[in-house]
C-alpha cells in the first residue's frame, strides 16, 4: 500500500482529500504546517508528498529540499490555489513531479498520483474498507491534536519544558478543555513514560472510602473489606498519578495527601506497614485554588506542593485556529467508532462552528461531531443534523435564538420567519420552540402570514 503525506493548512480540505485517497486504498497521513511535515518525513518514508505551496510557517516549495535529502525516491506534487506558472515551474525545476491548481477535480489528483507512482490504474486487489485502520485506531485514544494557534503553541511548549523534570504540575482550565490530555502528554514524554499513568476523578470518590481508594486497605480493616486492595498511590508507583479536580478533596484527605507526598510513603487502611512510593503528581482544577486557600477551603502547604509548575489550558473559544483541526480529529474518531464514512463539514456548518462560543469546550465539540456523524445520511455534516441550540446560536451579534432568553421576542420571530421564507415549521425549529408555541406568539403579536 503506497504511503502519502498531505501537507495542507486548510483542515477541512485536507480531511476531505485524505478521506478520498483512503477510499482509493492509500495509506494517508496529514501535516498542517511545514514544521509538522518535516517531523513526519524524518520519522517515516512516504511514496508521495502532496504539499500546498503556501503554508503558515514556510514556503511549500522549500519543503522539497527536506524531502529529497531524506528520500530522493519520494515524489512531490505541489498544490496551489494561486495558479502561478512561475512558482509551479520552479517547483518542477527543483525536483517536484508535477503541480495541480486548486480547486481541482479529485480524479485529476488521483491521475497525477498514479503517474508519479507509475502504477496501473486498474485495481489489482479486491477493494477493502478505507485504511483508517490500526494506526488511527491505536492512536485515537492515545494521541491528540496539538493545535496550531498561539495559545496551543505556548501550551505545547510548557508541556515539553516541564515533562522531563520531577516537578509537580498543576493544570488549570475550564471543564472540557482537555486537562487530562495535557497530563497524559506530560507523562508520555517524561522519564516515567514506561510506567503507569493513573487518573483519578477526585470529585467521584465518596468521602467515606477516600482513604481506601488512595492508599488501599487490607482485608478485614472495615466492614466490606473482604479482600486486600491496592490504592491509587501504589498502583501509580514509579509513574504518574493524575488527580483531576483536586479542589473537591475533603480537608481531611488533603492532610493525608500532603503527608504522603512529603514522606513518599503510604500506609494502607488497617495496616501497620508503610509502603514506599515514587510517584509524580499532576493535579488539575477548573477553579481558583489560590482563592480557595484564602477562604480556608484548601490547604496552602498542599497548594504550593502541587503547584511547582502551573499550566493554563485555554478554552476553545480562544483557540479559533484549532477549531477545525479538533473537529476533523473527532470526525475521524466518530467514523471509526460508528462505522460511518462522513467526509467533512458543509461550509455553513464551518461558519456556525466558528461563531459559536463552545462553553463546553472540546468535550462539547466532540459530542456534537459524534452526534452529527450518527445522524448524517450523506457524506457531509450539514446544518440539518446540528442541535438547534448550536445551529442558531450565532446571530449577527452572537445572540441566541432562545425566545425566552431575549427580551426582543418580536424581532427574533420576524427575523426567523424572514430567514425561513415564511415557513412556520422551519422558523419554529430556528427558534427552538414547537409550532404551537410559535402560533401562539404570532397571535399574541398580531402577525398574519
Amino acid at each position: 500500500m503506497s504511503k502519502i503525506l498531505i501537507v495542507e493548512d486548510d483542515v477541512a480540505f485536507c480531511t476531505m482529500l485524505k478521506t478520498f485517497l483512503q477510499k482509493k486504498e492509500y495509506d494517508v497521513s496529514t501535516a498542517f504546517s511545514g514544521h509538522e511535515a518535516v517531523l513526519q518525513i524524518q520519522e517515516s518514508t512516504f511514496d508521495i508528498v502532496l504539499t500546498d505551496v503556501r503554508l503558515p510557517d514556510r514556503d511549500g516549495i522549500t519543503l522539497l529540499d527536506d524531502i529529497q535529502s531524506k528520500n530522493s525516491e519520494t515524489q512531490v506534487i505541489v498544490m496551489t490555489g494561486y495558479a502561478e506558472v512561475n512558482m509551479a515551474v520552479n517547483a518542477i525545476k527543483q525536483g517536484a513531479f508535477d503541480y495541480v491548481s486548486k480547486p481541482f477535480n479529485p480524479d485529476t489528483i488521483l491521475q497525477t498520483i498514479e503517474k508519479a507512482l507509475k502504477i496501473d490504474t486498474k485495481p489489482s486487489v479486491k477493494k477493502t474498507k478505507p485504511p483508517t485502520s490500526d494506526k488511527v485506531l491505536n492512536d485515537s485514544n492515545q494521541s491528540f491534536v496539538k493545535g496550531v494557534s498561539d495559545a496551543s503553541k505556548k501550551l505545547n511548549e510548557y508541556v515539553a519544558l516541564v515533562a522531563p523534570t520531577r516537578m509537580s504540575v498543576l493544570v488549570i482550565g475550564d471543564s472540557g478543555t482537555g486537562k487530562e490530555y495535557v497530563a497524559s502528554s506530560i507523562h508520555k514524554i517524561s522519564k516515567r513514560a514506561d510506567k503507569p499513568f493513573v487518573a483519578v476523578d477526585c470529585g467521584a470518590i465518596p468521602k467515606e472510602i477516600a482513604s481506601s481508594e488512595f492508599f488501599g486497605h487490607i482485608k478485614g480493616s472495615f466492614t466490606g473489606a473482604v479482600n486486600d486492595k491496592v490504592g491509587h498511590f501504589e498502583a501509580a508507583n514509579g509513574g504518574t498519578l493524575f488527580l483531576d479536580e483536586i479542589g473537591n478533596l475533603s480537608y481531611e484527605l488533603q492532610v493525608q495527601l500532603l503527608r504522603a507526598l512529603q514522606e513518599r510513603k503510604i500506609k494502607p487502611v488497617g495496616s501497620n506497614t508503610e509502603i514506599e512510593v515514587d510517584i509524580r503528581v499532576i493535579a488539575a482544577t477548573n477553579e481558583d485554588l489560590s482563592n480557595a486557600v484564602k477562604e480556608g477551603e484548601f490547604r496552602e502547604d498542599l497548594y504550593h506542593r502541587l503547584n511547582e509548575f502551573s499550566i493554563k489550558v485555554p478554552p476553545l473559544k480562544d483557540r479559533v485556529e484549532d477549531l477545525m483541526l479538533f473537529a476533523s480529529h473527532f470526525l475521524e474518531e466518530s467514523n471509526i467508532e460508528l462505522d460511518k464514512h462522513v467526509v467533512g463539514f458543509a461550509d455553513e456548518v464551518l461558519e456556525t462552528f466558528k461563531k459559536y462560543d463552545w462553553p463546553g469546550n472540546l468535550r462539547e465539540l466532540k459530542n456534537i461531531v459524534k452526534r452529527s456523524v450518527l445522524l448524517s445520511q450523506s457524506d457531509m455534516i450539514t446544518m440539518e443534523v446540528l442541535p438547534n441550540d448550536i445551529a442558531y446560536a450565532s446571530h449577527n451579534t452572537k445572540q441566541t435564538y432562545g425566545l425566552f432568553k431575549n427580551q426582543n421576542e418580536l424581532e427574533l420571530i420576524l427575523d426567523a420567519l424572514e430567514k425561513a421564507n415564511g415557513n412556520k415549521a422551519k422558523a419554529a425549529r430556528m427558534l427552538s420552540i414547537d409550532r404551537k408555541t410559535l402560533y401562539n406568539k404570532l397571535k399574541q403579536y398580531d402577525i398574519s402570514l
